[in-house]
């Protein structure tokens, strides 16, 4: 089954292109379907890059999903065209009074922020406490997985003090391959990773139903779940395309920040030479195991959340 997203969204060709099954809500409307309603209130400041990486990773089961893109009501950033913003996106108290199968938050360029700090965070926990009643799986992403977790749990974030930041593609431990999440993934993936702060598992051991699905000797946690309340902390971004990690060292770069060459990246640590995408695989299979493992315990009147 395809993925459904708004007529005219911008990653409708780019999907299409790829073999990505897309379905225009014109076209879905006609199908008698109970599609999974899957929200992603996308905190980044390249929304387009997001959304269009997101959904190749939702559009690939079986399953048909109805996709809804939120913003945040309190805060607007400058980085996406309002245009595209007031078309495709609907804000958090739009969508408050309904309910979801799957909602998904993502990384967002503030990590080194306090996340006091954060202008919308008022608004972000509202949302956190809304998704415990109106959405039966969250899935956050990156500084998305730390200020969940900072919410439910009060782990803190760390600043990454050794290096500008983390940054390159890095081998993670599939710690609990029988877990719905990680099953059909090898025992050892990779994961791109791009950040400025890092969560401790010092700080997550102690706390009653985390599990840690996902490890790195040198780049800390990967994934952790709450399988009680049916939360996914992912911190970093399997999500990211081929060439993601050159672009934000690109920028960088130009921006004349103090940067390192992402790891395990570049052939021979060559930037002129094209990154392979050894990660893919691994992103499709974690994307579509929660999708299904979604569909299996969702109920199918969302009321009865």
């Amino acid at each position: 089954m395809p993925i459904r997203v708004p007529d005219g969204l911008p990653a409708t060709e780019t999907l299409r292109s790829e073999g990505v099954k897309v379905m225009r809500e014109s076209r879905a409307e006609k199908q008698d379907i109970r599609p999974l309603r899957i929200a992603i209130l996308n905190l980044m400041p390249l929304k387009i890059a997001t959304e269009t990486q997101l959904a190749r990773l939702l559009g690939t089961t079986p399953l048909q999903v109805d996709l809804t893109l939120v913003e945040t009501s309190t805060y607007r950033g400058t980085n996406t065209a309002s245009e595209h913003m007031d078309a495709f996106y609907r804000a958090w108290d739009e969508v408050r009074s309904e309910r979801f199968d799957g909602f998904m938050v993502t990384g967002a360029p503030i990590e080194t922020l306090e996340f006091q700090d954060v202008k919308y965070w008022p608004e972000l926990q509202e949302i956190f406490d809304w998704t415990t009643t109106n959405v039966f799986s969250m899935f956050a992403i990156c500084w998305g997985a730390q200020a969940a977790l900072n919410h439910f749990n009060g782990v803190p974030k760390h600043l990454i003090t050794e290096v500008p930041k983390r940054f390159g593609i890095f081998e993670h431990q599939n710690l609990v391959p029988s877990h719905p999440l990680m099953q059909g993934i090898a025992d050892l993936f990779e994961i791109p990773v791009s950040r400025h702060t890092e969560n401790h598992r010092a700080d997550v051991e102690p706390i009653d139903g985390l599990t840690v699905l996902a490890e790195n000797e040198t780049a800390g946690l990967g994934l952790l779940a709450d399988d009680a309340n049916r939360r996914f902390y992912m911190f970093n971004h399997l999500e990211y395309d081929s060439q993601t990690l050159r672009e934000e060292y690109d920028r960088d770069v130009k921006a004349g920040q103090t940067i390192v060459l992402p790891q395990n990246y570049f052939p021979n640590d060559d930037p002129a030479q094209t990154p392979p995408n050894k990660w893919r695989s691994h992103a499709h299979m974690l994307y579509g195991n929660w999708v299904n493992w979604v569909y299996q315990n969702t109920p199918f009147n969302l009321d009865d959340l």
